[in-house]
């Protein structure tokens, strides 16, 4: 009897079923990159135009995957930059120089901002916070200036020395600072084009020393006022 042998046959083709859900997810992936690039442009027509083309491409039974209406409107947030810094730096010092004013008023650019300081002994009398009448013009020209940048929160800060104070109308460094700074602040709010939104203000008194206060030279560089531009975030 002759017994017939039965080969199996061997399956040469490798399963290749797990191509389909991988390409799946890169078509999904690429879709979703599409969706973020269109959703950073200003076009919101051409946003729900591509919205509705994916959908139809790849709804099959579910959920499509852009269900969400473009915004009517897209804002966007003018950036600052260190140019602009720059620029501003450039023509509050323009005005320094042609108003001799560099004793009294200096700038400095450092870590993406920019810092304007006044001397405190020509806008105040010795403990007060009363601006001098003859230094509001230069605070009205200052918040000109200003005006013509929109892309900063601005912080004006006021610091004293180490000497003590207890008058009458201030019982701290703390109060006689933070009421400069107040003061500094609503004579540059009077122009209503700076964008009072952007402004805060703050008090240091004398914890915020730029010099030691052990010598009249270093008290005097210390009591001061300063306005900082940094960029919005």
């Amino acid at each position: 009897m002759m017994l017939r042998r039965h080969h199996k046959k061997h399956d040469e083709h490798m399963d290749e079923s797990w191509l389909i859900p991988y390409a799946d997810l890169l078509t999904l992936l690429l879709a979703l990159f599409i969706m973020l690039f269109a959703a950073s442009t200003i076009d919101a027509q051409k946003y729900n135009a591509l919205r509705e083309a994916l959908n139809a491409a790849f709804q099959g039974g579910t959920i499509g995957i852009m269900d969400q209406e473009a915004p009517d409107i897209v804002e966007f947030e003018v950036p600052a930059t260190d140019q602009d810094l720059r620029d501003l730096q450039k023509q509050l010092d323009s005005y320094i120089e042609e108003n001799n004013l560099d004793m009294v008023l200096t700038t400095s650019l450092q870590d993406h901002s920019l810092t304007l300081t006044i001397r405190d002994h020509v806008m105040f009398d010795s403990g007060s916070a009363v601006v001098r009448p003859e230094f509001i013009y230069v605070i009205h020209e200052i918040s000109n200036i200003v005006q013509e940048f929109p892309a900063y929160n601005i912080v004006v800060s006021g610091h004293t020395d180490n000497v003590p104070i207890n008058n009458s109308e201030f019982q701290s460094n703390w109060d006689l600072s933070s009421a400069r700074a107040l003061n500094f602040l609503k004579l540059l709010l009077q122009n209503e084009n700076v964008g009072a939104e952007r402004f805060s203000m703050a008090g240091y008194g004398e914890y915020r020393p730029v010099a030691p206060n052990d010598t009249a030279e270093g008290r005097t560089l210390n009591r001061r006022v300063e306005v900082n531009f940094r960029g919005q975030h």
